[in-house]
């Protein structure tokens, strides 16, 4: 592969390119303009295969074709081109995020039918634990959360930026909190440090039982109307479930209340 500027093939994958794709812009633009066969020598990649990425840069209006010496020579248009294609994608992701924001209510409608049985949601992975929590502001009118967490642990999954949206997006509903914590020097630490960046209201009101009692690696969050999520905060293996049902949020609910009122438990 002759390619010289391999910094801007990972930029233009950055910026919504294939490998391949990066690999037959840059190579137009180094040759100032050449057909498919030297294209393909140039980066080293089938002929089939340039002859159909050029075809797609075309149709995006990323590269243009004209005729020369009967065959088909092909250029790079414009970058402000690039520029406005990307435009026009994002555009079209609004559309469809606006579109699908009226259709949801729908989905949920015909989601909730047709069973008394609690509904299970499973997740895996620490990214998608991060969509249990944008779950428990989905919410939008202002409630008390209770729970039963580490927050040392908690902030092996919630990282510093993602831990700000989530404790503004509280504050900005209104949701308070009571939880229930191993009493540990780090777990004050961190609960100070995860909320410095919000109005004091709405640090959560915790009280601290003592770490052999309650060693715990996992989150019990009691949210919602009738939610309960239940996550493992173990960096190896994290994992999460959110419980969807009225009789079981009102029993978590039940114990938090017996737990927050016990003699173990002090502020």
């Amino acid at each position: 592969m002759e390619i010289q500027n391999k910094d801007l093939l990972q930029k233009l994958n950055r910026s919504g390119f294939t490998d391949k794709e990066s690999l037959v812009y840059v190579s137009l633009l180094e040759l100032g303009g050449a057909y498919p066969s030297r294209i393909a020598q140039y980066c080293n990649l089938r002929r089939s295969t340039v002859y159909n990425i050029l075809l797609s840069l075309s149709v995006r209006g990323i590269v243009n074709e004209i005729e020369k010496k009967n065959k088909s020579f092909y250029q790079i248009e414009n970058p402000e081109k690039i520029k406005r294609y990307v435009n026009n994608k994002l555009q079209q992701v609004k559309d469809t995020a606006d579109n699908l924001d009226k259709v949801i209510p729908e989905i949920f409608s015909l989601y909730n039918i047709g069973s008394n049985s609690p509904k299970v949601t499973y997740y895996s992975g620490r990214e998608n634990l991060l969509s249990i929590y944008d779950d428990m502001v989905a919410y939008k009118k202002p409630y008390e959360m209770l729970s039963f967490t580490s927050a040392e642990k908690f902030s092996y999954i919630m990282k510093k930026n993602d831990a700000d949206k989530y404790f503004k997006a509280k504050q900005k509903i209104g949701i308070t909190t009571r939880t229930i914590v191993p009493d540990t020097k780090e777990n004050r630490m961190v609960i100070a440090k995860i909320c410095e960046n919000i109005d004091k209201k709405y640090w959560p009101n915790s009280r601290f039982v003592e770490e052999k009692t309650f060693p715990s690696v996992t989150e019990t969050v009691i949210y919602s109307p009738n939610k309960v999520a239940i996550i493992n905060l173990d960096e190896k293996s994290p994992t999460g479930v959110i419980i969807e049902d009225p009789a079981i949020h009102n029993m978590m609910k039940a114990i938090f209340e017996l737990s927050w009122n016990s003699r173990s438990v002090k502020e």
